[in-house]
C-alpha cells in the first residue's frame, strides 16, 4: 500500500492519467444506461387467460378454472396461483418462484393444462404465456367536441402507426372503445318473398366470405401458387354477396334481404375525457427500451398535432419521465450544494485549496461507478437515483478526514510529499473499516426477497460501487493532488505580499482559516472537553441517559405514538375512483352512478379553485371508463402539479368522497389519492366453496375492522 500511494503521490502525471481515464469511461458508462421509472426484473409471472363468450363467472368457475387449478397441484416451482372468473371470461395468475426457470415452469404449466381431459366446446383457445415485463411510460387521450367514436377510432389508429414508426418504441395500447363488428339483419318479410332460409344465407355468407390456399399448380418453367382471397372486412363489401342465382340469370345479393352495417359490440367499453368521447392511447416500455427517450418523441409529435389540428386535440393524461426529470434534478442540486458546502466550510476551518480537492471526488467517484454500473444492469431510475443522493454525504466524509490529516502533517514541518504520505496512511485503517460497515449494511438488500428486493438491491449496487470507487479517489488522486497543491507551500509575508490575481483571493481566505482555527479552538475547549471530561468521570450516568433514551424510544414506537409503516404512502397529483356494481346490472346504471361522482368532482373544483392560489384550476381534468364489463367503471382525477397546488390529494379526495356521500346499490365505491409501494399493508383472502359464505364473512369481516 505504501509503494502504491507513494508512487502515484511522487508522479502526478500518472495519477491525472487515472482521472482521465475515469472521465472518458464514466462519460460513455453514463451515456450507455438505460432510463427507467423503477429497476428493470425479469418476469415471475404467467398468465393463463380465458374466454368463454356470454358465459356466466359460476360456469367459467366450474368448468375452467377448477379443473386447471387442479392440474396445477403439486408442480414444483410455483409460489401462488390466483384466479378471477367474470362475465364472459376469466384469467389465472401463476408466479413462480425466486431462482426459477420460467420458461421450464412454463412448459410445465402447458403440460398440466393439456391434461386436462374436456373444456367447454364454445370456450375460446387458453392463452398461456409469460407475463411481459412492461411498463407505462405516458399516456394521452384523444378526444375533440361531437366527434364520434368511429372517427376517434379511425384517428387514433393514423396516430398509432406513425407511434410505431418510431425508433424505440414497440408497446402501444388502444383502448377506450368496445370491439368492432359487423352486423346483418335479415328481413323476415323479404326472406319469405324470396323463399329463402336463414340457413341458406348463413351459408352463403360462409362460402363466399373466405381467404384459403389452393395448392401449388407446378410447370417446366416455374410454380404457381393457387389462393383465394375472398374475405371481407367492412360492411359494404358484403352487400353485393351473392345468396343464390339460378340458371336464367336472376341473382339475389345480400343487400336485397338484409340490412348490414358496421357498428361496435354491445360490449361496454367507453372512455370520455372532460366530459367528451375519446380514445386512450398508452405508451409502455419493455427492458430493452428507454423512457426518457420514448416520453421526449411523444411529447414532440403531441405538440406538433395539437398545432396542425383545432378541433381534435391530444391531451397528455400521464408522463412516467416527468418525476424521473425532477429527482435527477434533485441529485444535481444535491450534488452541487454538497459541493458548495465542502468548499465553503472547509474554506473556513482549513484552506481553500484543500476544499476544491476534496469536493472534486464527488463527481470523479459518480464518473466512476458509471463505468461499472451497467454490468450489473443498473439503469437511471427513481431507486438508482436515490441511492445516488444517500451516499453524497458519505463521499465526503472520508476525504475531509484525509485532507484534514495530511494538512495537520504539513503544519508540524513536514514536506508536503511526506506529510502526504504519512497523513494518508495513517487514517488508512479507520477510513477501510468504515467504508467496509456501510457496504455490508447496504449489502443487505441484496438478501431481501420479493419484488422489492430486487429493487433495492439497485439502491445497494450504486452506494457500493460508488463507495469503491472513492477509495481509489480518497487514498490515491486526492492525497496526490493536495501535495502538488499551493496550499501546501511555506510563504513569507513578503511572498504573499506579491501575489496577483487569484493567488490573492486565496491569501485573502487565510484570514478566514485564522478566524475558523479560532471558532474551532474556543468550542473545543470551552464545550466539547467539558462536556466530556464530565461524561467521562460520571460515566455511570452518561450510560444511564442513553439507555433511558433507547427505552423511550422503543417505548414510542410499542405505544404507538411513533407510526410505524415499511413504505410511506405516496400522495399523488391524480385521485383514482373505482365503482363495482352487482354482475347483471344495466350499463346504463352503471354510467349514470359514475357520471355522477364526475359531475360532483367538478363541483368540489369550483370551491378549491376559489381558494387556490392565482385562481388555478385545482382539477386539470377527468376520465371516465364505463366497462369493460356491464358492472365496472372508473373516474380518473387528473389534479394541479403538487408544487402549484395548495392543497393535499387526500384532502381534495375526501372532499370529493364527502361531496358524492352514500350511493345505494353498488358493490364498491373507492377513493384513493396515493399508493403504498410494495402492495398494500394488510391482503386478506377468503377461501371457500359457497359464495355465500364468503359474501357474509367478507361483510364480517369489514364490520369487525372498521369498529
Amino acid at each position: 500500500m505504501r509503494k502504491l500511494l507513494e508512487y502515484f503521490i511522487r508522479y502526478e502525471v500518472a495519477v491525472n492519467i487515472v482521472i482521465f481515464a475515469f472521465v472518458i469511461f464514466g462519460i460513455f458508462g453514463f451515456l450507455s444506461l438505460k432510463s427507467s421509472f423503477f429497476p428493470l426484473v425479469d418476469s415471475e409471472i404467467i398468465n393463463i387467460n380465458i374466454s368463454y363468450p356470454a358465459a356466466a363467472p359460476e360456469e367459467i368457475e366450474e368448468g375452467i378454472i377448477i379443473k386447471i387449478e387442479d392440474n396445477l397441484k403439486g408442480l414444483l416451482g410455483i409460489d401462488r396461483v390466483t384466479s378471477t372468473a367474470r362475465e364472459s371470461g376469466g384469467s389465472i395468475t401463476i408466479e413462480i418462484e425466486r431462482g426459477e426457470d420460467i420458461y421450464v415452469i412454463l412448459a410445465e404449466v402447458k403440460n398440466a393444462v393439456d391434461r386436462v381431459p374436456n373444456f367447454p366446446s364454445q370456450m375460446e383457445p387458453l392463452v398461456i404465456a409469460i407475463q411481459e415485463e412492461i411498463r407505462q411510460t405516458i399516456s394521452f387521450a384523444v378526444s375533440g367536441e361531437n366527434i364520434p367514436l368511429a372517427t376517434l377510432k379511425q384517428i387514433t389508429r393514423e396516430i398509432e402507426n406513425d407511434i410505431r414508426a418510431m425508433q424505440g418504441i414497440s408497446q402501444i395500447e388502444v383502448t377506450g372503445y368496445p370491439e368492432e363488428e359487423i352486423e346483418i339483419a335479415v328481413r323476415e318479410n323479404d326472406l319469405l318473398a324470396f323463399n329463402l332460409t336463414f340457413n341458406e344465407v348463413a351459408e352463403a355468407l360462409a362460402a363466399a366470405n373466405i381467404f384459403t390456399t389452393g395448392g401449388t399448380i407446378k410447370t417446366p418453367t416455374e410454380d404457381y401458387l393457387i389462393r383465394a382471397n375472398n374475405r371481407s372486412y367492412y360492411a359494404d363489401e358484403l352487400n353485393n354477396i351473392v345468396v343464390r342465382a339460378d340458371p336464367s340469370g336472376n341473382t339475389i345479393r345480400l343487400k336485397d334481404i338484409a340490412t348490414v352495417r358496421d357498428q361496435f359490440s354491445e360490449t361496454p367499453n367507453a372512455s370520455y375525457f372532460n366530459g367528451n368521447l375519446s380514445v386512450n392511447v398508452n405508451i409502455n416500455n419493455t427492458n430493452n427500451e428507454d423512457l426518457i427517450s420514448t416520453a421526449e418523441q411523444i411529447n414532440a409529435y403531441v405538440d406538433e398535432f395539437n398545432l396542425k389540428n383545432n378541433n381534435l386535440q391530444l391531451d397528455i393524461v400521464n408522463d412516467s419521465s416527468i418525476s424521473l426529470n425532477q429527482r435527477t434534478k434533485i441529485l444535481l442540486e444535491n450534488g452541487m450544494m454538497g459541493i458548495l458546502l465542502v468548499l465553503l466550510f472547509l474554506s473556513f476551518f482549513l484552506n481553500t485549496r484543500v476544499a476544491f480537492w476534496v469536493a472534486f471526488g464527488l463527481p470523479i467517484s459518480f464518473l466512476g461507478m458509471f463505468i461499472f454500473a451497467g454490468f450489473f444492469g443498473v439503469t437511471i431510475n427513481v431507486l438508482s437515483l436515490f441511492g445516488m443522493i444517500i451516499v453524497i454525504g458519505i463521499l465526503v466524509d472520508d476525504a475531509i478526514v484525509i485532507s484534514e490529516n495530511i494538512y495537520q502533517h504539513y503544519e508540524k514541518g513536514k514536506s508536503p510529499i511526506r506529510a502526504a504520505i504519512d497523513g494518508t496512511l495513517e487514517v488508512v485503517p479507520p477510513i477501510i473499516a468504515a467504508i467496509i460497515t456501510t457496504i455490508l449494511a447496504f449489502l443487505t438488500f441484496q438478501f431481501l426477497d420479493s419484488r422489492i428486493g430486487k429493487f433495492y438491491a439497485e439502491v445497494s449496487i450504486v452506494v457500493i460501487l460508488t463507495l469503491l470507487i472513492s477509495l481509489i479517489e480518497a487514498f490515491i488522486i486526492l492525497p496526490a493532488h493536495i501535495a502538488h497543491s499551493k496550499a501546501l507551500i511555506r510563504e513569507t509575508d513578503e511572498e504573499r505580499a506579491k501575489k496577483k490575481g487569484i493567488d490573492k483571493v486565496f491569501v485573502k481566505l487565510r484570514v478566514i482559516n485564522r478566524t475558523g482555527d479560532k471558532v474551532m479552538v474556543y468550542l473545543r475547549d470551552k464545550f466539547y472537553s467539558p462536556l466530556l471530561s464530565f461524561v467521562l468521570k460520571h460515566n455511570f450516568l452518561s450510560f444511564a441517559i442513553i439507555t433511558s433514551v433507547l427505552i423511550l424510544t422503543i417505548a414510542s414506537i410499542m405505544g404507538g405514538i411513533v407510526k410505524v409503516s415499511f413504505f410511506p404512502s405516496i400522495a399523488s397529483d391524480r385521485v383514482s375512483i373505482n365503482l363495482l356494481m352487482a354482475e347483471g346490472v344495466n350499463p346504463q346504471t352503471t354510467d349514470s352512478i359514475i357520471s355522477l361522482v364526475e359531475k360532483r368532482t367538478w363541483e368540489v373544483n369550483e370551491d378549491f379553485t376559489a381558494r387556490q392560489s392565482g385562481n388555478l384550476q385545482v382539477v386539470e381534468n377527468t376520465i371516465k371508463r364505463v366497462g369493460p364489463g356491464n358492472n365496472k367503471a372508473s373516474l380518473t382525477v387528473n389534479l394541479l402539479p403538487g408544487e402549484e397546488r395548495d392543497f393535499s390529494s387526500p384532502e381534495i379526495t375526501a372532499a370529493i368522497r364527502e361531496a358524492v356521500g352514500d350511493v345505494y346499490g353498488v358493490e364498491q365505491l373507492t377513493f384513493g389519492s396515493g399508493g403504498n409501494f410494495g402492495g398494500s399493508p394488510v391482503s386478506i383472502s377468503l377461501l371457500g366453496n359457497n359464495k355465500e359464505e364468503l359474501k357474509a364473512a367478507k361483510d364480517e369481516l369489514k364490520a369487525t375492522m372498521l369498529n
